[in-house]
């Protein structure tokens, strides 16, 4: 079982930058794929961006790649999103989640545990 706590949301301006963390529970958690999925206003949830249990490898939406970064401490239980240029579009509830399976998935169903959301707001 796996507990999952996100926090760091909030409002910016675009062309800011936001770092949002995830801090987990569960003596696993090394073993963990882990990934940020976010929820905007009238969407369905999307794929973010992935880490492999021991970070050996990142995976990225599109809409991410070059902005945000995606790392874990195994140490802490941590799992971070460093967001940068954000953009009006950027605007959703973001969620980070646990995956058991080996690989890097991105699609939501792949993924066993998930935490509250914490809200990213970005104004134009």
């Amino acid at each position: 079982q796996v507990q999952l706590v996100e926090s760091g949301g909030g409002l910016v301006q675009a062309g800011g930058s936001l770092r949002l963390s995830c801090a987990a529970s569960g003596r696993t958690f090394s073993g963990y794929t882990m990934g940020w999925f976010r929820q905007g206003p009238g969407k369905e949830r999307e794929f973010v961006a992935a880490i492999r249990s021991w970070g050996a490898g990142t995976d990225y939406a599109d809409s991410a790649k070059g902005r945000f970064t995606i790392s874990r401490d195994n140490a802490k239980r941590m799992v971070f999103l460093q967001m940068n240029s954000l953009k009006p579009e950027d605007t959703a509830a973001y969620y980070c989640a646990a995956s058991s399976r080996g690989n890097v998935p991105t699609r939501s169903f792949d993924y066993d545990y998930w935490g509250q959301g914490t809200q990213v707001t970005v104004s134009s």
